[in-house]
């Protein structure tokens, strides 16, 4: 029985890490938890409030969605020190995915119930995921191309957020249409003075503070301030929208109902969304955990991701993802612990409890200038910039994913953002690096002509190397690179492949390959392999190609099978390093 229980408690924690954490938890951790979970609050509620207006939804659900995903990463969430909650990021794609499906007149409730059923859904598909072992799928999204995606998401939710900064409102479903509205809007005299001056200021506002004093909580001082300039200067009749009085209570647990029709539309936006949950945590909880020293447990992050999404779907909520600002702030605080979560999401309980109008007068235009500020830190300028000095390649699937989600939408965006990555890897395997190698004088073995065009070569001997796997999609350019290098003059006797970078074989190169063998072997030239590895040389075993490849024409090293054509034709090298 003590042994069967052992076991149930292993298991238990390895679930939930949540009941180690709290049977391992030191003492002084305490105070330090609970002055971070205070600091941290003053950052959740406001951007709670202005990523659920991102996403069109009401103000409200941002704070029903961070008390839930708060206390359910807690219990689930392998890190010590992330923060989830709605992310600017996500906050356009659930838009993309919700909007379309509401009814014409824009109906908030069915609204919410798609997306909380968007974010039961982003939950199931973590933990299917995470059960399944997936969390290499992370790895689809390559950086420049998630530099690109996460630039043209900047540049959507800044011109999205236009109007509601200047005070007026637009019907548009894109980028384009939201850039000519703004236009229209300012052209045709509709924006709001007062309204226009609170945002710009609260944008002014936050830039400088976390400028030049980062420590004080930018956000916090920015509401506090546009809440004092509606009490002073009357923003209300000036024609600023508020944002009232927000329910009062618990978060409502609630099945939401959606139309079976709508489900397969919203799969779609539940795997992009959960692709870019998955990413951004799995890079924030890396590089948090390098610096407070534990270990990356990416299944156990998607179990916490998902019940977070699950627990938030079920309370009025929507998808989250964690945030790297939001946990910066915690640990900049003195975090130790997910107590800093538990007591940022008992403190926004308390606040709906006790006291939902303490934000009534919170102008639109603030959580605007919440919204753009944040979608600012998503832009990375610099690294566009240095991609292109580095490699002009990815510095393209950088651009091209940016204009996907500029001019397709959220939802194709990331959608391109994938499929160039994939592409990527596999243009690199279809168009390796290639070359001929040689002797160079002053170097112990074998190097590439193309760094050093004074390489040596033995008459009648061509080194190649090819640096990649061989498989049925990259087998013919590398034969006909073969079938080129036997027609140059003076006509080769040997072509040496250096196969160390050549990691694997598939059936088709093999076939391939006997083939080249008989058509070379038929011109006078034998084709012959050097540096195999061990794994790779079993493969072509396997295939039989060593019994039709006459067998001394493998060689451990290059340098043998150079040793064995000198031996063979009494060649030597022109000059003797």
């Amino acid at each position: 029985m003590t042994k069967t229980r052992e076991r149930r408690k292993g298991w238990l924690r390895r679930a939930a890490p949540g009941f180690d954490a709290v049977a391992t938890y030191q003492k002084d951790w305490f105070g330090k938890d609970v002055v971070a979970g205070v600091v941290l609050t003053t950052l959740l509620v406001p951007q709670g409030m202005a990523y659920a207006e991102l996403a069109g939804l009401p103000p409200i659900t941002g704070l029903y969605t961070s008390i839930l995903c708060l206390l359910a990463y807690a219990v689930f969430g392998p890190s010590r020190v992330l923060v989830l909650g709605p992310d600017s990021a996500l906050g356009p794609m659930i838009a993309a995915t919700v909007l379309p499906l509401v009814a014409s007149g824009g109906d908030p409730q069915k609204a919410i119930a798609l997306a909380s059923m968007l974010a039961l859904m982003v939950g199931a598909i973590m933990v299917l995921a995470s059960v399944a072992k997936l969390g290499f799928i992370a790895d689809l999204i390559s950086k420049p191309t998630m530099i690109g995606y996460m630039n043209g998401l900047a540049i959507t939710i800044l011109v999205g957020q236009l109007p509601k900064l200047f005070g007026f409102k637009i019907e548009s479903e894109n980028f384009i249409g939201d850039l000519v509205g703004f236009v229209e809007g300012v052209a045709n005299g509709e924006t709001v003075v007062a309204a226009a001056a609170v945002g710009i200021g609260g944008i002014v506002l936050i830039l400088v503070l976390q400028r030049w004093l980062p420590k004080v909580p930018a956000v916090l001082v920015m509401v506090v301030a546009a809440i004092a300039a509606t009490a002073v200067f009357d923003l209300a009749a000036k024609g600023v929208s508020l944002v009232g009085e927000l329910p009062r209570g618990f978060p409502p647990f609630t099945i939401p109902q959606v139309e079976f029709a709508d489900l397969g539309l919203m799969f779609a936006g539940a795997l992009g969304i959960a692709l870019v949950s998955l990413t951004d945590t799995i890079s924030t909880s890396t590089a948090f955990a390098a610096r407070t020293g534990q270990e990356i447990r990416g299944n156990q992050e998607m179990i916490g991701i998902g019940a977070a999404n699950l627990a938030a779907g079920l309370f009025q909520g929507f998808p989250v993802s964690t945030s790297g600002s939001r946990t910066a702030v915690a640990e900049r605080s003195g975090s130790k612990s997910q107590l800093t979560g538990v007591t940022g999401a008992v403190l926004i309980l308390l606040m709906l409890v006790f006291l939902p109008g303490l934000f009534r007068n919170l102008p639109q235009p603030a959580l605007a200038a919440v919204v753009m500020t944040a979608s600012i830190s998503l832009a990375d300028i610099p690294g566009t910039v240095r991609l292109w000095h580095q490699r002009r390649t990815e510095f393209y699937l950088c651009m091209a994913a940016f204009l996907g989600v500029a001019f397709l939408g959220v939802l194709p965006g990331i959608g391109i953002a994938v499929g160039l990555s994939i592409l990527n890897i596999f243009r690199r395997a279809w168009w390796p690096y290639e070359t001929v190698i040689g002797r160079v004088p002053g170097y112990d073995g074998f190097h590439d002509v193309n760094v050093h065009p004074d390489a040596k070569h033995l008459p009648g001997l061509v080194i190649y190397r090819w640096d990649a796997p061989l498989f049925f999609a990259n087998v013919r350019p590398f034969r006909d690179n073969i079938r080129h290098l036997a027609r140059t003059e003076p006509k080769p006797r040997w072509i040496i492949i250096a196969a160390e970078p050549i990691t694997d074989v598939d059936t088709t190169a093999a076939d391939v390959l006997l083939d080249l063998d008989v058509e070379l072997n038929e011109q006078g030239i034998s084709l012959v392999f050097a540096e195999l590895k061990h794994r790779t040389r079993e493969k072509i075993e396997r295939y039989g190609l060593t019994r039709e490849i006459e067998p001394e024409h493998f060689y451990p090293t290059t340098e043998a099978a150079v040793a064995a054509y000198m031996a063979q034709t009494g060649a030597k090298w022109s000059a003797e390093e």
